[in-house]
């Protein structure tokens, strides 16, 4: 702490026979640590960072009284005189006359406390006698109060041998304490509030508190134990594989040329292959963020924000669905509650659900799904429920009782729990109910045509039959604007109107307590509000092209922008609920943290439930999300995966971000900042083309003619900046910004609203090309991540403790092979467009471009993949190898390509924290559908490409098999899909081929077992990673489906009728093979 008097003069006035008392000037810090202030050296002794003698310096708070000012005299216990006591206190009221104690220039020169100048000393313990013939209590005329100060004091005028520990000698800072009643603070010991001195008194712990600007995030590092073998055994690897390459080229085998051709391609390309999904992974990281410091810093009573208001932007969460008979209501409604049960300000969040089929199912169960919310989530604030989705809370095998205390929680539950299951009722009985309503309401519509009918026709009832629509109806007698049962002009798939609901209305800014007969529950001192939710399905018209999940996505995009415009979007899947309640806070950590006005989404990990507990088709795709992701987060950012994702808004809108670098270079090694692009007029928007080289560089224009959407782009741009509360932050906005109550909607609004999300409104926009989700492929997810990193943009990639969100996956084998077949298909689709990473811009990290590369090209390997499945095969039929022998340096080669392969792996498990059979079960799925989804998938995209024949792709079903007695029954459904013949005769091509070799080296002349171990060794490989497919293919009993047995007779009888007329027996080498015989007769 600064001092009032220097260390010169009070070592000058020490006594004669002591040495001189070393003073220091310091103050503590919120960690812990002391911070020197001193010029002489640093200071050292205190808190866990001190040596053996604890506490040999700390400060003293020297109050303002009456004999303790800074112009008075010294007497017998002044430190110091009085001349040089009130020398240095001019000087420092000269040099800071209004400093504060928060500033560090007032540490040195001295703080004001209520326009009284204050002093704090630095003192040594050893010290403890007077110094110049002065204690602590100063001159003359203090009457009571320097008695009062002189008991305060008195470790000054104690002996010292009493204030000495008995072993030690250290000064015995714990009966000083005692003794003066002094109370410990930051760094120093200072006077408790009953003992105020002055009518400026009232010192407290808030006076010394340092309160120093915190840092939302961090990053944190893999061990460089870890990373630095791994990035090692990546180097040798590569090394081994071009020693490997160039000695499998210099070596052919000249018996089976065509064997070694088409071998050597294949492990090229797979090396190639390797290069690129292997070099964005050298600089994995890991990162954390700070809960506490994000509610200090936005939820805390402060000058800007005195009523500890929240601060924080608004978040609008969109979930899609488009069938609910694949996407079932109850499912979709439980992801809507755990959304709505959400811990973020209830003013701030807003929850949109776009139903793309325009059904009135999901309408009906979303209304039920919001009269539940009313007291699902007052109860999940009440009682800090996890999850939110009843579903899966109530599924939940642990104890609910665990760290709950509130004695009324189990009645609660009990009766939440009765609510829930007759809310489920009521959804699985919706399909009932409605179709039970239109039947009566057609009926009623019928008999009022006849009527009218036969009131036109005289009283006679017409002879022709009178037709009647079979509409389907609402539940206040008004028709379903959306998709009918029974399909009619503008009430069909692809053809109805836009509808938008506001379901639950925008709550109020202040909370709403709700009191002890809210609806049985007592919900005394908790907030009953729930966020804002809106039902939206677009219009939809013949001849318009409505580009499926994407053209969903964006119409939300515009109908949120007018009705809440919340700068962050973050979007789920409707099998996606949030699993943390505090996921939302997380991300915006990151949104709002220094450096954060240059990030353009937040992706969290996906996590599934459902899954069979041996993971049979790599459903939790760990290695992807855990390992390809996080490697990703210490380059440019993760790729966009589809869903649980939080996005800047401002960021989709085509905009580019405030700051930006540009890499150049073979390698992208040279690094300048991109300069920043104004708005140009069209007439300039040619010569921006040259100079910024791409056009992804281009800002957007064309938003469409809704003037209260383009109004409030600047407005998300400005909501979605971090806070300016420290210098190092930029492009910050003033903290209290954000304090404002929303406006409550009015028709107008609304009317706007309905507008943006028209058919038409997207005509001669950019929407789809530069604005939104990115048209023109089935995966948009990963194309419109490509266009932000494209711009200069970096994404985050958050792992919670808690699993974010969580939701399902199919376990079904032709399910999952379909899912596949989409993503290979989409990233074909990448390959052979503008969105390929070889046309990027110069924005991109050089490393960020190899993994999209890669994203685009992987599903090519399973050409090659396919053709070194059957060279096993081919080897046992021909009896040939793909080397001519099995010789020392063939194995060695071989040898050491595994075993670096196997030790990256572990090392990579080891910094992603996947299992060793997660590993595993990617590496045979991997193969799975490289032979099957992925050959598919490239064949799709080169007709597309060549041919023009458009793709189309099957929903992924969200419901499993009806069987109640076995969650995972659907794993065991075996459905025929063409995606399993390749997969299945490179299964019974091998199995032929093995026995085929041994049969054929067994009655040989001269066996070669080297062949035949070589490619039976192969063979197994294949087959040893076919195994889960296999086991599909089984079901549930074991047994293997019929068209499985024809389908192996069939490949069995081709293969063996193909290789005898293609190498026919020969008994003329037979014959030749046999030593001469002579044989003497007579």
């Amino acid at each position: 702490m600064a001092s009032s008097t220097s260390p010169t003069q009070m070592s000058s006035s020490s006594s004669a026979g002591r040495p001189p008392t070393a003073l220091k000037f310091a103050r503590r810090t919120s960690s812990g640590r002391i911070v020197s202030l001193s010029r002489d050296e640093d200071v050292d002794g205190f808190g866990e960072y001190g040596n053996s003698n604890d506490y040999i310096d700390y400060a003293v708070l020297m109050p303002p009284t009456p004999d303790n000012q800074p112009t008075a005299a010294g007497g017998s216990g002044a430190i110091a005189g009085a001349s040089s006591a009130s020398s240095m206190s001019s000087d420092r009221q000269h040099h800071h006359p209004q400093s504060k104690p928060d500033e560090l220039g007032s540490y040195g020169q001295g703080t004001i406390f209520g326009g009284e100048a204050s002093r704090r000393i630095g003192m040594n313990r050893r010290g403890a006698e007077e110094e110049g013939g002065g204690g602590g209590g100063g001159g003359g005329g203090g009457g009571g109060l320097g008695k009062k100060m002189d008991r305060r004091m008195s470790f000054v005028k104690t002996n010292k041998s009493m204030l000495l520990r008995s072993q030690t000698g250290d000064f015995d800072h714990n009966r000083w304490l005692f003794e003066t009643k002094g109370t410990y603070g930051i760094g120093n010991a200072y006077w408790s509030q009953d003992d105020e001195f002055g009518d400026d008194g009232g010192m407290s712990m808030s006076d010394f508190m340092d309160k120093p600007w915190k840092p939302l995030t961090r990053k944190i590092n893999v061990p460089s134990s870890i990373l630095s073998p791994y990035r090692l055994l990546v180097g040798v690897r590569l090394i081994a594989l071009l020693l490997f390459l160039t000695w499998r080229v210099r070596n052919p085998n000249p018996e089976a040329m065509w064997l070694w051709g088409m071998s050597i391609v294949c492990e090229i390309w797979f090396a190639f292959s390797w290069i690129l999904d292997q070099m964005p992974k050298l600089n994995p990281i890991n990162r954390a963020t700070d809960l506490a410091a994000l509610r200090d810093k936005f939820e805390q009573p402060s000058h800007s924000n005195p009523q500890g208001k929240s601060d924080l932007p608004g978040i609008d969460i969109f979930v899609s669905t488009a069938d609910p008979e694949k996407e079932p209501p109850l499912v979709t409604a439980n992801t809507i509650l755990s959304i709505l049960a959400a811990d973020y300000p209830v003013e701030k969040l807003s929850c949109y659900i776009s139903d793309d089929g325009g059904a009135i199912l999901t309408f009906e169960a979303m209304a039920e799904a919001v009269n539940f919310a009313e007291v699902w989530v007052p109860f999940c604030r009440k009682h800090n429920i996890e999850p939110r989705n009843p579903d899966s809370y109530f599924s939940i095998k642990t104890d609910p009782t665990k760290n709950k205390k509130k004695p009324d929680f189990v009645k609660d539950r009990r009766w939440i729990k009765r609510e829930y299951d007759e809310f489920k009722v009521r959804i699985n009985g919706l399909p009932d109910v409605i179709k039970k309503r239109c039947r009566a309401y057609n009926k009623k519509e019928e008999a009022n045509e006849r009527k009218l009918a036969k009131e036109k026709n005289g009283g006679v009832a017409p002879t022709e039959p009178i037709t009647v629509p079979k509409a389907t109806w609402m539940a206040d007698g008004t028709h379903w604007p959306g998709t009918w049962y029974e399909p009619s002009s503008d009430h069909k798939k692809g053809d109805h109107a836009g509808i938008l609901q506001v379901m639950s209305k925008v709550p109020d800014s202040d909370p709403v307590y709700g009191n002890p007969d809210e609806k049985v529950l007592d919900f005394t001192g908790v907030d009953i509000r729930i966020p804002m939710f809106a039902y939206v399905s677009r219009e939809k018209r013949p001849g318009y092209d409505h580009n499926k999940k994407a053209g969903a996505m964006n119409a939300l995009v515009r109908a949120s922008a007018i009705l809440s415009n919340g700068p962050f979007i973050l979007n789920l899947d409707c099998d996606h609920y949030i699993y943390n309640s505090l996921a939302l806070r997380e991300g915006m950590c990151f949104m709002m943290d220094r450096g954060g006005d240059r990030i353009c989404y937040i992706q969290f990990p996906q996590r599934f439930e459902g899954i069979d507990p041996s993971d049979r088709y790599a459903n939790h795709n760990t290695i992807f999300f855990d390992g390809n992701m996080r490697a990703l987060d210490g380059l440019q950012g993760p790729v966009y995966v589809g869903t649980g994702c939080l996005f800047r808004r401002y960021a989709l809108y085509g905009f580019q971000p405030p700051r930006a670098n540009e890499y150049s270079g073979l390698f992208g090694q040279n690094k300048k900042p991109a300069a920043n692009i104004s708005t140009q007029s069209e007439e300039e928007e040619s010569d921006a083309h040259l100079l910024t080289g791409h056009p992804d560089l281009n800002l957007p224009k064309k938003f469409g003619n809704s003037s209260m959407f383009t109004d409030s782009i600047a407005v998300a741009e400005f909501q979605g900046r971090p806070l300016a509360d420290h210098l190092s932050v930029k492009n910050g906005r003033p903290p209290g910004a954000l304090l404002a109550p929303r406006p409550p909607l009015d028709a107008q609004t609304v009317a706007e609203a309905i507008a943006v999300i028209s058919c038409w409104y997207e005509d001669k926009t950019e929407w789809g090309e530069r604005i939104g989700w990115i048209y023109g492929s089935v995966t948009e997810d990963v194309v419109t991540g490509y266009r932000m990193h494209n711009r200069g943009w970096r994404s985050i990639y958050c792992i919670t403790k808690r699993d974010a969100f969580r939701g399902t996956a199919p376990i079904n084998l032709t399910d999952r092979l379909h899912q596949v077949l989409r993503w290979a298909t989409g990233s074909v689709e990448i390959f052979f467009s503008r969105n390929n990473a070889f046309l990027a811009s110069p924005r991109l990290k050089f490393l960020q471009r190899i993994a999209y590369l890669n994203v685009g090209i992987y599903p090519f390997t399973s050409i090659f993949l396919v053709v070194y499945c059957f060279l096993p095969a081919l080897s046992l039929f021909s009896g040939h190898f793909i080397v001519e022998n099995l010789n020392v340096s063939f194995l060695l080669y071989l040898l050491s390509i595994t075993i670096t392969l196997c030790l990256l792996s572990l090392l990579e498990i080891k910094w992603s924290g996947v299992s060793l059979e997660d590993w595993w079960r990617n590496e045979q799925f991997w193969l799975i559908g490289g032979t099957s989804a992925h050959l598919a998938a490239v064949l799709q995209g080169l007709l597309k490409v060549i041919a023009g024949i458009d793709i189309s792709f099957t929903l992924t079903s969200k419901s499993a098999a009806e069987d109640d007695d076995d969650i995972y029954a659907d794993l065991y459904v075996v459905k025929w899909t063409s995606l399993f013949i390749m997969p299945l005769t490179i299964m019974v091509v091998n199995l032929v081929a093995i026995v085929m070799g041994f049969a054929r080296t067994i009655y040989s002349v001269i066996p070669q077992w080297n062949k035949l171990f070589g490619g039976v060794f192969f063979s197994f490989w294949v087959l040893a990673h076919m195994y889960p497919f296999a086991k599909g293919l089984m079901g549930r009993k074991g047994r293997m489906p019929t068209i499985v047995y024809v389908w192996s007779g069939l490949v069995t009888i081709t293969v063996s009728l193909l290789w005898i007329s293609i190498s026919p027996p020969d008994d003329g080498n037979n014959s030749a093979a046999l030593p001469d015989v002579n044989v003497d007769i007579g």
